[in-house]
C-alpha cells in the first residue's frame, strides 16, 4: 500500500487560528461537504450537476414545491462549495510548485494569505489533499523544514508509485508519469474512453491549461499529442457520427503492457482516500483483467517450457 502524505499533521499558524471565526454560507457548505468533495477525475460538467439536482428534487414525491426548491437550492450550494474546495486545492498545488521552482521556503502563513484566505477552517483538509496530489500526480512530497518558523519544502520523488512490485516506465519522470496516470485514470473511470473536450476540462480543473506553457510539462497539449499518443500510451481517434466532429482518447497498447486497470484504479482510489472496490463496476472489470493477464502469463510459461509437467513414469 502507498503511504499517506505526512502533511496532514502540519500545524495551522497561530496567527491564523486567532483570526475571527465568522463564516459565510459557502464556507459552512464546504465544511459539511468536504468528506465527499470530488477530485477532477470524477467531476461532471455544470449542466450535468444541474440535472442531478433536478433529479434529486424530483425523487421526493411527498415534498411540496417549496420544499423541493429548498432541497435543490441546498444541493446546488453544496456542489458549488465542493467545486470551490477543488479549485482551492488545485491553486495551492500550483502555488507550491511555483515556490519550489524558485527554491523558496514555503510558509504556512503564505498559503493561508494567498490561497486559503477565508477557508482557513478547512486548512488541514486542503493541505492534505494538495499534498496527495503533489505526491501521486507530480512526484513531490511536502516536507516540513523548520517547525519553529512553519516552513516547508518539496522533495522530488521520481516514483509516485514507488511501492509497486514491478517497475514501470510509463513515460519517464515523476510529473510526466503523474499526468499520464491522471489521464489513464480519467479514461478508465469514464468507461475506457473519454472525449477530447472532457480531458481538456479535467486538466483545466488541475490548473493545467492545455495550450499554455507549464513549467513541469511544457505545453501539455503537445506533450499529450506528440509524446503520449505517438508513443502509443494513448489512442486518439475521431468519433463517428458526431456533429460537430469530436475525437476521443482511450488507452494505447503500451499502457496495457506497462500498467494494468487494477493499478490505475488503485491510483484513483489513493487520490480519493478510498479502496478500489468503492467503484464496483470498475473493480469487477479490473479483477477480470487481472485474471486474463494471469492466464496469458501461464500460457506463455507453458509454451516456453513445453516439457514441464510431463513425467515418463
Amino acid at each position: 500500500m502507498l503511504q499517506k502524505p505526512e502533511s496532514g499533521g502540519l500545524p495551522i499558524p497561530q496567527a491564523e487560528r486567532e483570526m475571527d471565526g465568522g463564516h459565510d454560507s459557502e464556507t459552512q457548505a464546504l465544511t459539511a461537504s468536504q468528506e465527499v468533495a470530488p477530485s477532477p477525475l470524477l467531476q461532471e460538467s455544470p449542466k450535468e450537476d444541474l440535472g442531478a439536482v433536478r433529479e434529486e428534487g424530483a425523487a421526493e414525491p411527498s415534498l411540496t414545491l417549496k420544499g423541493a426548491r429548498a432541497l435543490a437550492a441546498k444541493t446546488l450550494s453544496r456542489r458549488r462549495a465542493c467545486l470551490r474546495l477543488d479549485r482551492t486545492v488545485a491553486e495551492l498545488v500550483q502555488f507550491l510548485l511555483v515556490k519550489d521552482r524558485k527554491k523558496s521556503p514555503i510558509t504556512l502563513s503564505e498559503m493561508v494569505k494567498y490561497i486559503i484566505r477565508d477557508l482557513k477552517d478547512l486548512f488541514p483538509e486542503i493541505i492534505a489533499r494538495a499534498a496527495e496530489h503533489l505526491r501521486y500526480v507530480f512526484g513531490f512530497k511536502l516536507k516540513q523544514l523548520d517547525r519553529k518558523h512553519n516552513t516547508n519544502i518539496l522533495i522530488n520523488k521520481l516514483k509516485p508509485l514507488e511501492e509497486e512490485e514491478e517497475e514501470e516506465d510509463l513515460g519517464g519522470d515523476g510529473p510526466r508519469l503523474g499526468l499520464l496516470m491522471m489521464m489513464l485514470g480519467f479514461i478508465y473511470m469514464k468507461g475506457n474512453s473519454a472525449r477530447e473536450a472532457q480531458v481538456w476540462e479535467m486538466l483545466r480543473r488541475l490548473e493545467v491549461r492545455p495550450s499554455k506553457y507549464h513549467f513541469l510539462f511544457g505545453y501539455p497539449r503537445r506533450l499529450i499529442m506528440e509524446d503520449f499518443v505517438q508513443l502509443r500510451y494513448l489512442n486518439y481517434r475521431r468519433v463517428s457520427h458526431t456533429n460537430p466532429p469530436a475525437c476521443e482518447f482511450s488507452w494505447g497498447p503500451r499502457s496495457d503492457l506497462e500498467t494494468s486497470k487494477m493499478k490505475v484504479l488503485g491510483f484513483v482510489a489513493k487520490l480519493h482516500k478510498k479502496e478500489p472496490h468503492h467503484w464496483p463496476v470498475q473493480y469487477r472489470e479490473a479483477l477480470a483483467d487481472e485474471a486474463e493477464r494471469g492466464s496469458v502469463r501461464a500460457r506463455a510459461r507453458a509454451n516456453a517450457n513445453p516439457g514441464a509437467g510431463i513425467h515418463p513414469w
